[in-house]
């Protein structure tokens, strides 16, 4: 096999000789023995299996904590305490891997399940075989609409011309040649003779000899890099960060706790209820429903994606998007429309022109069928009644498209005289039209570098009328042209990028264009929709490679526009953005691989490569920067409402905690039976739940978020003293009247100042004041709050969980103090949240 940059500059002798063929190609034998030595022509992509996904959603450092607190509590003879941990588990797994599998299941039908198969020469005979027996060696015939399926350099190119646009970025086809370059080619687009594997053929026809195959093809190259890509989760980093914090801090209090009722108790102690009481302490604070919180979080801002014709492949990526601080991007379909259209005219005669710029489209004669997006372009321009005069013009000879003179050519019938058209780059087309002025040349000539500079792409148009009896092309004919005009060609905007980069800025999102086009196309779409200033602005990829790497990190925070970027600078830029910010990148080609495993957020459109696709963490079914920015509110919903949870029941379950812990040490009996601790649990956690579904402040919407471990704490701290100090003033009132009153007014008064505190730290804001809860908390609150004092008067209650029934004036007491205590709470928030907010 050969390198690329190898390959273009040799001859076709020197070719075939080192890959050890002929033009007549290879026999069966050769070909057998090359693919036993070589191997199969195929991408090894992984294959998701539902095992895995499955597995995925038990991969969590806070699911590992909760697993062994079940265990624990199993083998000590806590079933019911373990039943209920282990039911929150299976409840996030199986919520988790119904949202994935289905995701996964829908993509997997938009691939279609075919063996692609190309036309290759054996022993002098043109067969059809199946792509994946392609050896290092044959001669490959390719014509339009085929995908490339290797690497290939061209031995034969008639009016060849590639769709790059998965590799390079390139949105306009590109002319391909079958002689030896100059100079070697150290990018993919300067490889003028060469094609990649996965670039699809728009016209003509070539014969190319394979010189790489599988993974020695650039595809290949780009596939590795992207199975080695390792990409981690905020969402993941941030859950695994606090379920460290909370372990630490429940062990340490638990020794705490174990070593101080033995000091204090000595012979009257017994062990064996100690032990249970302390690990039933230890469960009551471990948050157990955040998992399925933050899955029922997520799978409801799957569900919302998925209106919006979105699919989500890893569910933790809805935050994970809500999060990033910068969204890279590719122009193509995304910014722009992906469809090229006329910008301008510039011809004395317009409608004569345009007319004769779309004869030269010989594809095509009935405006169906075009191959070149300029003559899609040119034929939207015409009226019908110059469509209908088009279609009726003979064709009497075509000149195909030339790499090397840069132009094409018709012979045309019109009005009993052969009329030659000529159409093609300005430099090409100007120094044969000697029969057009001088200074009207320059004129041309100015407009056509402006329109360049500017970033559109500019075709001349010159004709020539021949001598009667005259019908076919003669190459001396191609002189003394008459100059009629120049076009401009625009890929345009759309309509809703500007309002949507906004809309992102207004999110605190940056967005960054990393592109294989041209810098001048790069820099014209950056300074339409406000990225950048002026089109000097954007960096070429070569640049960027040639800065020290301490330069490379300044110019990839500053800079918001990248033109002729490799896969590799792509996924180099990608990374050198993560030490800094959290990064989402949105692509669709086969380039884009390796910067989409890595980015915190891979986001790929419908059409993207199978590559692209397996890479991706989220799909979109419709080209839209919109629906991302809508998906970025979502995730931060999704993120506001889950550090609701996590500061409402670690504050609440913390004060409990040290109120019991301590409680213990004062009073001979357990001042809380640990069965009642677990009912504390379910019912507190019940409603919690729904805080899912809770509204979220416009405030937590407006910058990206990660989650402050030490914020956290100190704000549960702060609020669980206040809770341990409302905890000992029940403790206070009750605990001479007997353990039974003790425990049963106990279990009331925690449960209501637990659901009374979640309408306080839903908001930064006063209770009053926020946006009203969802019905779905409000409902679930009501009915834990009914439970909890129902129970108590209950068979249930006395014979199951030994409460008595609570005398009346007792609960007027408890909620009178519930009432004040809510407002306690409320003034430490607020001060906490000024303090904090203002240094």
């Amino acid at each position: 096999m050969l390198l690329f940059s190898e390959a273009a500059v040799k001859t076709k002798s020197e070719l075939l000789e080192i890959l050890q063929t002929r033009e007549s190609g290879l026999t069966e034998k050769e070909s057998a023995a090359r693919f036993i030595r070589f191997g199969s022509n195929e991408l090894h992509l992984a294959q998701i299996r539902w095992w895995q996904i499955l597995l995925r959603q038990f991969r969590s450092p806070f699911v590992y904590l909760l697993i062994a607190a079940g265990a624990l509590a199993g083998v000590l003879g806590e079933g019911i305490d373990a039943a209920m941990i282990s039911l929150f588990v299976l409840i996030n797994a199986t919520l988790g891997f119904y949202q994935e599998f289905r995701s996964e299941h829908s993509l997997r039908l938009l691939q279609q399940f075919v063996r692609p198969r190309a036309r290759v020469v054996r022993e002098n005979q043109e067969v059809a075989v199946e792509s994946r027996f392609l050896v290092p060696g044959d001669v490959v015939v390719v014509e339009p609409g085929d995908i490339l399926p290797c690497d290939l350099r061209f031995v034969s190119a008639e009016n060849l011309t590639l769709d790059e646009s998965v590799l390079t970025g390139e949105s306009v086809s590109v002319p391909k040649i079958a002689s030896e370059q100059g100079q070697p080619a150290s990018q993919m687009h300067e490889a003028v003779n060469l094609g990649f594997s996965g670039t699809a053929v728009a016209t003509g026809r070539g014969v190319g000899v394979a010189f790489a195959t599988g993974m020695k093809t650039q595809l290949g190259e780009i596939s590795r890099l992207t199975a080695q890509s390792v990409r981690v989760s905020a969402f993941e980093k941030g859950i695994a960060r606090f379920s460290r914090f909370i372990l630490r801090l429940t062990l340490v209090t638990l020794v705490f706790v174990f070593l101080a009722n033995l000091l204090v108790k000595g012979d009257r102690l017994n062990v064996f209820e100690l032990v249970l009481f302390s690990i039933a302490l230890a469960v009551s604070v471990i948050p157990e429903a955040l998992p399925v919180v933050t899955t029922f979080s997520l799978s409801r801002g799957a569900l919302k994606l998925a209106k919006n014709r979105v699919v989500v492949k890893r569910l933790s990526a809805i935050e994970d998007l809500g999060g990033i601080e910068v969204l890279c991007t590719d122009k193509t379909g995304t910014l722009t429309e992906n469809k090229l259209r006329v910008k301008e005219v510039n011809s004395s005669a317009p409608r004569e022109f345009l007319l004769a710029a779309s004869m030269a489209a010989a594809s095509s004669r009935s405006g169906v069928g075009f191959t070149e997006p300029f003559d899609e372009a040119i034929w939207e321009e015409l009226s019908e009644s110059e469509r209908g005069q088009r279609s009726k013009i003979k064709l009497l000879d075509e000149i195909p498209f030339d790499p090397k003179c840069r132009r094409n050519g018709v012979v045309v019938a019109s009005n009993n005289r052969s009329v030659l058209i000529v159409r093609g780059a300005p430099e090409a087309i100007l120094p044969l039209c000697s029969k057009t002025k001088v200074t009207h040349r320059r004129d041309i000539d100015n407009w056509a570098s402006g329109q360049g500079r500017q970033g559109f792409r500019v075709i001349l148009v010159a004709r020539k009328f021949l001598p009667r009896g005259i019908n076919r092309f003669q190459p001396a004919q191609e002189n003394a042209l008459s100059l009629l005009g120049g076009l401009s060609f625009i890929d345009p905007i759309k309509a809703t990028t500007s309002s949507a980069i906004q809309r992102a800025g207004k999110l605190g999102v940056a967005v960054k264009i990393l592109t294989g086009d041209s810098p001048e196309v790069a820099g014209f779409v950056a300074t339409q929709v406000g990225l950048i200033k002026s089109p000097d602005e954007v960096m070429t990829g070569d640049q960027f490679e040639s800065l020290p790497a301490v330069e490379q990190l300044a110019a990839v925070l500053t800079r918001s526009a990248f033109a002729r970027v490799s896969p590799q600078q792509k996924y180099q830029i990608i990374k050198l953005l993560q030490a800094k910010r959290e990064v989402g990148f949105l692509g669709e080609g086969i380039n884009d691989a390796p910067a989409l495993k890595i980015a915190n957020v891979g986001l790929v459109v419908a059409g993207a490569s199978d590559i692209a696709r397996e890479a991706a963490d989220i799909v979109l079914l419709k080209k839209s920067l919109n629906v991302i920015v809508d998906g970025i509110k979502d995730g931060r919903e999704v993120f506001a409402n889950t550090t609701k949870y996590i500061k409402a029941t670690l504050a609440s379950n913390f004060g409990n905690f040290y109120a019991v812990a301590l409680g213990s040490l004062v009073v001979e009996f357990l001042p809380m039976l640990p069965l009642q601790l677990l009912l504390v649990n379910l019912l507190s956690d019940f409603p919690m739940i729904a805080i899912a579904t809770d509204r979220v402040e416009r405030d937590d919407l407006k910058k990206p978020k990660s989650y402050n471990i030490k914020e956290i704490a100190l704000l549960a701290t702060l609020l669980g003293v206040v809770s341990t100090v409302f905890d000992f003033v029940f403790f206070g009132l009750f605990y001479r009247m007997g353990p039974a009153v003790l425990q049963t007014n106990w279990f009331i008064a925690s449960i209501i100042t637990e659901l009374v505190f979640v309408f306080s730290i839903r908001t930064r804001f006063f209770a009053l004041q926020a946006r009203r809860p969802s019905g779905t908390l409000l409902g679930l609150s009501v009915v834990a709050a009914m439970a909890t004092v129902i129970l108590p008067f209950t068979s249930l209650g006395h014979e199951m969980f030994r409460f008595i029934s609570p005398a009346l004036g007792h609960l007027g007491l408890i909620f009178g103090l519930v009432g004040l205590y809510f407002l306690v709470s409320e003034l430490v928030k607020l001060l906490y949240y000024h303090f904090w907010e203002h240094g």
